[in-house]
């Protein structure tokens, strides 16, 4: 017997976290709104902090964190739920006290000057892989890195990078003679970014690096490795993508639903019409099959199943349901939805962008497609 229901502690956080949504986040929506319109950031400086604080002293600190180091690390399958809950609102907001997956791997000193800064909000590290020549395709980097006697000398360009302009260090990937390398790179060594100006509300910046000499102590991991540290970095993020894209669209799914029972047209509301009845129930079905994949994907992570299969399924099906709901949402509200005044426009052009960064859909599609065709997964499986 499969049981989908979810656990006392499950139901009871996911209830928490809405209610912190619709108290704290929420109420932020109009503030955000007239930001964009003046072209202002969404939110004045140390507001998010000031948020995160709040959440702290409900428990929510380094969700995703070991205790070891402060930390309630909830695992996989309660971080989708807690993703799911954050998506339903485009105020920017994550909670404090985490740090990327990968710097876990660090030395202990390294941990001392970069994880724990990181976690207790001093510090912020950006993940610099993508270059202007190499996207999805990792392996294809051309950033350099060279030996100098016990230090590396760094020389490329990095560009779509999360958080380039804010980070104070980069995890930077570059090619060495041995391989692909991770080195944990501070601002002050010597590299540059300049913002990149995009449709939504995405923050990246284009990274520089002439002769960036970096202390040979500064590696990663392992000389010639970066690739398994990159890829799980990639990995944790490609179940968290489709868990707020399901956040995101029962939202606007909802605020179809009552549009379309008070918006009248020809002396009726316009939920009374078929072609306004079939794009809410089809947006509904692909919401419950995007939900679904992604906790079964984040259900194989939990349980040390190799998940990367279920993950890149699940990243591909919800971000193009996401863009398929809010293109859906915004012709149910017709030219309103297409106004600044409601906020499905802003949607519109913030999920566009999860069908191209953490893997494109045609990465995903690839991913899929070959891992069926050389018989890394089988047909027909459940549970396996």
């Amino acid at each position: 017997m499969i049981d989908f229901s979810l656990s006392e502690e499950q139901r009871a956080v996911r209830d928490t976290i809405r209610q912190f949504v619709n108290r704290e986040l929420k109420p932020l929506e109009e503030t955000v709104l007239r930001n964009e319109r003046s072209g202002l950031p969404p939110l004045e400086d140390g507001v998010l902090r000031q948020l995160q604080e709040k959440a702290r002293k409900s428990g929510f600190w380094g969700i995703t964190t070991p205790e070891e180091y402060g930390g309630i690390a909830v695992g996989p399958v309660l971080h989708s739920i807690i993703e799911m809950e954050l998506g339903r609102t485009f105020v920017p907001f994550e909670f404090g006290g985490s740090a990327d997956n990968i710097l876990f791997s660090g030395t202990p000193e390294q941990k001392e000057a970069y994880l724990l800064p990181t976690i207790a909000g001093e510090r912020n590290a950006c993940f610099a892989i993508t270059e202007p020549g190499a996207g999805s395709d990792a392996a294809n980097i051309r950033t350099r890195a060279r030996r100098d006697d016990k230090d590396w000398v760094i020389d490329g360009e990095k560009t779509f990078i999360s958080g380039g302009s804010e980070a104070d260090f980069c995890i930077v990937f570059a090619l060495a003679d041995e391989g692909v390398t991770a080195f944990l790179v501070d601002r002050d060594m010597g590299w540059k970014s300049s913002p990149i100006p995009l449709m939504g509300d995405w923050s990246a910046a284009a990274l520089s690096f002439e002769g960036v000499r970096v202390p040979g102590e500064n590696v990663l991991g392992e000389v010639g490795r970066g690739l398994e540290l990159a890829l799980a970095w990639i990995g944790q993020k490609r179940y968290v993508i489709p868990s707020r894209a399901v956040g995101a669209s029962e939202r606007l799914l909802s605020m179809a639903i009552d549009y379309s029972r008070i918006r009248k047209s020809m002396g009726h509301p316009i939920a009374d019409y078929q072609a306004i009845q079939w794009q809410i129930a089809d947006s509904q079905v692909e919401i419950e099959s995007t939900k679904w994949l992604t906790l079964h994907a984040a259900w194989r992570s939990e349980q040390g199943m190799d998940a990367r299969h279920a993950t890149s399924i699940a990243k591909l099906h919800g971000t193009v349901m996401a863009n398929q709901v809010v293109d859906r949402v915004l012709q149910i509200h017709g030219g309103m939805g297409y106004t600044k005044e409601l906020p499905i426009e802003r949607w519109y052009r913030n999920v566009r962008v999860w069908r191209i960064f953490e893997g494109t859909d045609e990465i995903q599609r690839r991913t899929i497609a070959r891992n069926l065709l050389k018989d890394h997964v089988k047909l027909g499986g459940i549970g396996e």
